[in-house]
């Protein structure tokens, strides 16, 4: 199998568990947050929705220094509505669909590094980067955000199983 099926499929299903999260975010409610070191609603949604894309910008750069101002368009910016957020995941995730299919197993085996002001935080082969930066990310931030969900009252979608606001 090549790797870039093994991430378009990853990216599917995994995309698919985040867009029944985002499409729950309530509006109006992006200052909100459980406890003052929390990140706020707004800022939490917003990244759930554009993680799906990075994959795009991993497979098309050789990595991300934080603090070059060319990084400054993948910082994550909290919608002003729901329809945004939902607008902002599908754009990225179309991209990050095509880069994955144009992309070769060379290439994903080519080094990629994240930085902050010109220092490596990690540098390792573009597949490895993919599924611990992108992947297990976006898990642990989309959990974040269904504790959210519930902690607002919000119904909370079924992931990888079943949901007790959706079992019958």
């Amino acid at each position: 199998m090549l790797l870039k099926n093994m991430f378009l499929g990853q990216l599917e299903r995994e995309a698919a568990a985040a867009r029944k999260a985002v499409e729950r975010v309530p509006e109006g409610q992006n200052d909100w947050k459980p406890h003052p070191k929390s990140m706020p609603l707004g800022y939490l949604a917003a990244l759930v929705a554009t993680m799906p894309g990075w994959a795009q910008f991993m497979i098309e750069r050789d990595g991300l220094d934080l603090d070059d101002p060319s990084a400054e368009q993948f910082k994550t910016r909290p919608c002003n509505s729901r329809s945004e957020l939902i607008g902002r995941f599908e754009e990225g995730l179309s991209r990050s669909r095509a880069a994955l299919e144009n992309t070769t197993d060379e290439h994903l085996l080519q080094p990629w590094r994240f930085s902050m002001g010109g220092h490596a935080l990690s540098e390792v082969p573009r597949f490895q980067a993919l599924s611990e930066s992108l992947f297990c990310h976006l898990a642990h931030h989309r959990g974040q955000l269904t504790v959210y969900l519930r902690l607002n009252e919000i119904r909370v979608p079924a992931i990888y199983g079943p949901s007790a606001d959706e079992m019958h």
